[in-house]
């Protein structure tokens, strides 16, 4: 069944990512098998300079899919709109994932600064989707002031550790007044699946992807994970060892 993000709908609740793949054909093979929608374009990382055949974009199937720029490499609020309004310039889209990092280990977001640029971004114009700690109060106070979703992550980019906390994750769910999207540290299709049966709207990810012996399949994988996880929930299944029982 379709569903509803801001002023668009889709069918896949998967977004995947543009970054970290072997190579440009290879992740056009995996936006493929995933059957993804939307996927999300670091704007930093956009070489609008490349010859024809080696721009990101060329890659991209922009009839089928929506492209979701974000502020990846930001650290200060001040960066994150400049950047958000740039790709809005560049993609013609005022679609915006928020970034703003607050260690550059972790890539922990800084609750302070993404608070901040979403409500100036909000105010903008712009559909924000804000990366977020697993953190209820800033999921709740982000929705508040008109974010179009909310997007914790499950764990630390790139780690694939699965969702560390769930009880928090269910928290942010049953306060939740727009979507709930989980944004990082999923390792495998288990963990795709879970995210899904606890009742999150989607799931975005990348390294799981990109970074697996044979991408390709790990996509399809990903997308039988999001598929069967939404039944689960769809037919109420309660997962024993979360919040929800």
């Amino acid at each position: 069944p379709m569903w509803t993000l801001a002023d668009r709908t889709f069918t896949s609740r998967l977004v995947l990512g543009t970054g970290k793949y072997p190579n440009f054909a290879t992740m056009r093979e995996c936006h493929l098998a995933s059957e993804t929608e939307m996927v999300t374009l670091a704007i930093r990382r956009v070489d609008l300079s490349a010859p024809k055949g080696e721009n990101i974009l060329d890659f991209i199937d922009r009839e089928r899919i929506h492209i979701l720029p974000n502020t990846a490499g930001c650290y200060t609020a001040e960066d994150a709109i400049l950047t958000s309004k740039l790709a809005r310039e560049l993609l013609g889209t005022n679609w915006i994932k928020l970034e703003v990092i607050g260690d550059p280990d972790t890539l922990f977001p800084d609750v302070e600064g993404t608070l901040e640029a979403a409500r100036v971004l909000v105010r903008d114009g712009f559909v924000v989707l804000p990366y977020i700690t697993d953190d209820p109060v800033a999921c709740k106070r982000l929705a508040d002031m008109g974010c179009a979703a909310v997007m914790p992550l499950a764990a630390p980019i790139g780690s694939g550790l699965g969702i560390r906390n769930p009880w928090n994750l269910q928290i942010i769910l049953e306060q939740a007044k727009v979507p709930v999207i989980v944004d990082a540290g999923v390792g495998t299709a288990s963990d795709v699946a879970l995210a899904m049966e606890m009742g999150v709207s989607g799931v975005l990810l990348n390294t799981a992807v990109a970074g697996a012996r044979d991408p390709v399949k790990m996509a399809l994988a990903m997308r039988y994970g999001v598929e069967g996880g939404r039944l689960a929930f769809e037919a109420a299944h309660r997962p024993t060892g979360t919040a929800r029982v």
